[in-house]
């Protein structure tokens, strides 16, 4: 009896807000093929690790942190005049290594002028980003870690709605690290502050006081 391939995208256009599915025994041409399918579906996020694909949805709570994490080094960007490229939730995927992720957000700081002006990444080629974020109120990401160190990422910034740690690579693990490597003068309690602040006091003051902040550094 020969048995039809699960039809993926059936599944996953019909998963409601936050939740997540896992599916053994995808191959790769099946993963790129629900890629594909998908294109650039918003509040989706899928990961392939050796077989196994897990699709989660992401809600408007969790792109709210991501993007006032996304405004607030944008904002750092301008103030400091530093290049920081940002190519939001890219797909990062490599068949030799049979891994691919969708981070919640990432950029390219000391490797930034490695892509110039290129809008289109090949991660075949093309060097992973500098930092991605990943923002955990529904879903924990750390199983996905081990994509990330194949595919050799170098910092992870993890936001659980309380706290933002950071992580380094070091020896194929995610450590944890008080400081950014890519951007040394945020660190986790500074990162953690203004994600407070933006709940309690609006976006809006929180980056007039990220401002501030940015103007006190010592130049």
């Amino acid at each position: 009896m020969i048995t039809a391939p699960p039809n993926y995208f059936a599944v996953v256009k019909t998963l409601p807000e936050a939740a997540t599915v896992i599916f053994h025994n995808v191959t790769w041409e099946e993963y790129e093929e629900l890629l594909a399918q998908l294109g650039e579906a918003p509040g989706l996020r899928i990961s392939y690790n050796d077989g196994v694909m897990k699709v989660m949805t992401t809600s408007s709570k969790h792109e709210k942190y991501a993007d006032f994490i996304k405004i607030l080094i944008a904002h750092l960007s301008f103030r400091l005049r530093i290049n920081i490229l940002f190519f939001g939730s890219a797909t990062m995927r490599k068949r030799k290594k049979t891994k691919g992720n969708e981070p919640d957000a990432s950029f390219y700081v000391q490797t930034a002028a490695l892509i110039g002006n290129r809008i289109d990444l090949d991660f075949a080629v093309d060097p992973p980003p500098d930092v991605v974020v990943e923002i955990d109120i529904h879903h924990d990401s750390r199983d996905n870690y081990p994509i990330y160190a194949a595919l050799e990422v170098p910092e992870i910034w993890r936001y659980d709605g309380q706290e933002l740690t950071i992580f380094h690579l070091q020896e194929s693990e995610y450590v944890r690290a008080e400081t950014s490597q890519a951007l040394p003068m945020l660190n986790s309690n500074v990162l953690t502050e203004y994600l407070r602040r933006m709940q309690q006091e609006g976006e809006f003051n929180a980056i007039l006081a990220f401002d501030e902040w940015l103007q006190s550094l010592p130049r």
